[in-house]
């Protein structure tokens, strides 16, 4: 009998009731086995994200109008005539998205073991802050990646593993020492613990808080520092970081008002990136492009002009996320950020969402023609592009 060829099924036509293998490796990958059955549209999500064009379809109906007389398959000797440097960018993605989803796993472990084994909590922090300086020194570039967990909500874990990426990459920008970056990767991943105290519904609330909601979160730095210090394992610089991530170089932040004068660098780098971070998740925002904006406009005076530039210097014109038109009119979500601003890794689509691919814009004539609002989005485009994902950030090596 005849061997059955394998269907391959384009990504941006993944449904719900069928069951897949990903065309990876195990390790390349954030599932426990390449074959998933699907089930929710999280999955879908975080298969999209993979960087990957297709999936093997192993069992279920297609819920078309009309089934298509041809099946999909993957064009023959693709692996010849992708380009090496096109494979080793595939391949470093997809370790972005697996070894985000291992730092949340990671710092999650710690906080769970804080008040119980606070000694194994220290432990499992620095062995996650160890591997992260690896990552973040592991090639003579690294970049910035758009991950994601796949969850509709952020926890505070995700969000601080994305804040400690980032400022690390500001910190090793502006030339601060192993230690510093250190203490900064443990002041970021842990700065939220403080909100384990705060119920999880005002946590994941997205829109604006009541004066109670937030008289009560206004005190999960304080809870945290607390927390931490009773332990007995966390420096000062740490829990001077975990106390003061609100706070604001001309006074206005909270809980102790202070100015840049009283503000360490490290803290001040973890208390922008947190900012900047926690506008992503807000309804209003949505664009890591218009996060930036607003903080340009609404928040000069609270951090410093020196800091908010390295921070435009990693994130780019163009952040990870930014859904934007190409000059060939597809449409297309940053992925990657690259020396060349205008020409970042995307996934990309037609204004109608078909011929999703990912392209590496520095091998082709196309760049970046301008911003996109996901109002200007098609139902097919915004189904390809998946633009509420969310948006948290991890290091990518490059070349």
């Amino acid at each position: 009998m005849a061997k059955t060829e394998e269907i391959h099924l384009p990504v941006s036509q993944l449904q719900k009731g069928i069951t897949v293998k990903l065309p990876l490796s195990w390790t390349d990958h954030p599932f426990l086995f390449n074959k998933i059955e699907i089930t929710s549209d999280t999955q879908i999500k975080m298969i999209q994200q993979l960087g990957v064009p297709y999936v093997i379809l192993l069992s279920g109906k297609l819920k078309t109008e009309r089934q298509p007389t041809q099946q999909v398959r993957k064009p023959k000797n693709s692996d010849a005539v992708m380009s090496e440097q096109e494979k080793l960018a595939r391949k470093h993605i997809r370790q972005s998205q697996t070894q985000f989803i291992s730092a949340i796993n990671g710092i999650r472990g710690a906080f769970g073991k804080i008040v119980s084994d606070p000694e194994g909590a220290s432990r499992e922090t620095s062995i996650l802050v160890e591997t992260m300086l690896d990552q973040l020194y592991s090639a003579e570039q690294v970049k910035l990646a758009l991950v994601t967990s796949g969850e509709p909500n952020v926890s505070a874990t995700q969000h601080g593993v994305s804040v400690a990426a980032l400022s690390m990459m500001i910190a090793k920008g502006l030339q601060l020492t192993k230690p510093q970056i250190r203490t900064i990767a443990t002041g970021a991943l842990l700065h939220d613990i403080g909100k384990l105290r705060v119920p999880e519904v005002i946590r994941n609330k997205r829109s604006a808080l009541t004066v109670p909601e937030k008289n009560f979160i206004a005190m999960h730095p304080n809870y945290g520092e607390e927390l931490l210090r009773r332990s007995g394992m966390f420096n000062e610089d740490v829990l001077d970081i975990v106390l003061h991530h609100h706070e604001f170089i001309d006074g206005s932040g909270f809980p102790d008002g202070l100015k840049s004068e009283q503000l360490a660098i490290t803290t001040q780098i973890v208390a922008l990136v947190n900012d900047y971070d926690s506008l992503l998740w807000r309804e209003e925002i949505v664009s890591p492009q218009i996060a930036l904006g607003y903080l340009f406009k609404t928040r000069a005076a609270q951090h410093s002009d020196t800091l908010i530039q390295a921070l435009v210097k990693v994130l780019g014109i163009y952040p990870p996320g930014t859904l934007v038109k190409l000059t060939d009119n597809s449409l297309a979500k940053v992925a990657v950020t690259t020396d060349d601003v205008k020409q970042p890794q995307v996934w990309c689509c037609q204004r109608d969402g078909s011929k999703g691919c990912y392209r590496f814009l520095q091998q082709e004539d196309t760049s970046v023609d301008s911003m996109l609002k996901l109002e200007e989005l098609s139902e097919g485009a915004r189904k390809t592009l998946n633009p509420g994902a969310g948006i948290s950030f991890y290091f990518c090596p490059q070349g």
